[in-house]
């Protein structure tokens, strides 16, 4: 059994070629948003989720993203309702988010 129920992790990355990337979407300030809220919710910690900064998780074009794993279900987000949206389907009763997935999103 894994430590961690789910890992979700956030692409935060900053190209400084002016190339689309998740970062100028604020993925840190949304990163930081989920972590608060799964720990008001008490859903943080061993056995539930677990909330990940990553590097450049290469979609930033279709960003901002995150990854959800063991499923491995990719999504993209605009804003803090998707975000809510993701944690209570997703994180509380198991249902991926089908309209915030991105290709590549396995079930």
């Amino acid at each position: 059994m894994s430590y961690y129920q789910y890992h979700v992790f956030f692409c935060t990355n900053q190209r400084d070629d002016g190339r689309q990337c998740c970062e100028q979407c604020g993925a840190s300030e949304m990163r930081a948003y989920a972590k608060q809220r799964i720990k008001q919710l008490g859903l943080s910690g061993a056995g539930k989720a677990r909330i990940n900064t990553a590097g450049c998780l290469d979609r930033c074009e279709m960003g901002p993203v995150i990854v959800v794993y063991p499923e491995e279900v990719w999504y993209s987000y605009v804003d803090r309702e998707d975000i809510d949206e993701i944690i209570e389907q997703h994180l509380i009763k198991g249902q991926p988010v089908e309209r915030l997935m991105i290709d590549g999103g396995a079930i």
